[in-house]
């Protein structure tokens, strides 16, 4: 069956900055369809050659309530004031019963969604861990090569492994509410290492001294913490969005940091890892796709399988066992 896709005109219109045609390659990506994924590996390909090293990848991190949506919001009006083109990959948390998910973003971001200067894509994480969905790493250079230069990713915050996010950005931005003292032992201590800013937000109201015992709080905890990018002192701010120098604070702290990783090389080096990650993510979802694509493989010899499993006559690990051996026999012939 033929792709109803035109990787070419797609990519023609991504360059000229057509938003309507960046939705479309977007969607093309996401796509599973067999027919669709050689025109989207084309599409990929060509706007990989053209990505921008100049771009900030920013990602957004917090718990659910911390308020990610309303402070991209207003970071993003802010970043377009300075002459940015903001890009948001809003991720909504997926279902596991039904796998549906409720892609209201644009609907919590209003004034930045009515932007020419600014893209907002919401899509679903699936079953993917890290709080991102599986073609987050394509949209970044499919937006890149239409000319945004500010690409927000928001995670769902669920607290899973935000490594994910973390090897997809330069620069990663984590939100917490105020409050420390006994609830600084429940934050991880993996996600507050891998932070390049704190930023204690809903500083406002009768909250505002407790954000203040916060920030001290979060200050002294990553001063132990070894500094992952050399001579680079995390910040800790407190943020309100009740409050107009806020945004224009924390637009400051996110250039700083990229004015100082541009001058020392760290983000020539963090591009490459993150090539090398996205290599070795491609080849676990290539193999997994041979696993169910295969023809020794059938979906009706999975299903046999996934029985055996269920009626007890088989453990996972000897389901797995059969199903990779399968594979091995399919590759080898």
């Amino acid at each position: 069956m033929k792709s109803r896709y035109n990787w070419e005109s797609i990519f023609e219109g991504i360059q000229s900055g057509n938003r309507v045609m960046l939705g479309r390659g977007l969607s093309l990506i996401e796509s599973q369809k067999p027919a669709d994924r050689e025109q989207a590996f084309r599409l990929i390909e060509a706007c990989n050659k053209d990505k921008n090293i100049q771009s900030h990848r920013i990602g957004i991190t917090g718990a659910p309530g911390v308020g990610k949506s309303s402070t991209i919001e207003k970071l993003g009006l802010e970043a377009i004031k300075e002459g940015y083109r903001v890009a948001v990959l809003a991720v909504d948390p997926s279902s596991s019963i039904t796998g549906g998910s409720i892609l209201g973003d644009k609907t919590r971001m209003p004034e930045l969604s009515a932007s020419q200067d600014a893209f907002i894509r919401p899509s679903a994480a699936g079953m993917s861990l890290g709080g991102v969905s599986l073609n987050t790493r394509e949209s970044i250079l499919l937006c890149e090569a239409a000319g945004y230069n500010f690409i927000l990713v928001e995670t769902v915050g669920v607290g899973q492994s935000e490594t994910e996010v973390y090897n997809m950005t330069d620069m990663f931005v984590c939100l917490l509410l105020p409050g420390a003292g006994d609830e600084l032992q429940g934050i991880k201590r993996g996600i507050i290492e891998m932070a390049d800013l704190l930023v204690i937000n809903k500083a406002d109201g009768d909250r505002i001294q407790l954000a203040k015992q916060s920030r001290k709080d979060y200050k002294n905890a990553i001063h132990y913490l070894r500094p992952k990018v050399s001579d680079w002192k995390v910040n800790v701010i407190t943020y309100s969005n009740l409050h107009e120098d806020s945004p224009v604070l924390l637009l400051k702290e996110i250039e700083a940091f990229f004015r100082y990783i541009s001058e020392s090389k760290y983000l020539t080096q963090k591009r490459s890892a993150q090539a090398i990650k996205w290599l070795d993510q491609l080849l676990i979802d290539e193999i997994y796709r041979l696993v169910f694509q295969t023809q020794l493989q059938s979906e009706k010899k999975i299903a046999e399988i996934k029985q055996s499993v269920e009626r007890g006559e088989k453990s996972p690990h000897q389901a797995v066992q059969e199903i990779i051996s399968g594979l091995s026999t399919g590759l080898n012939k």
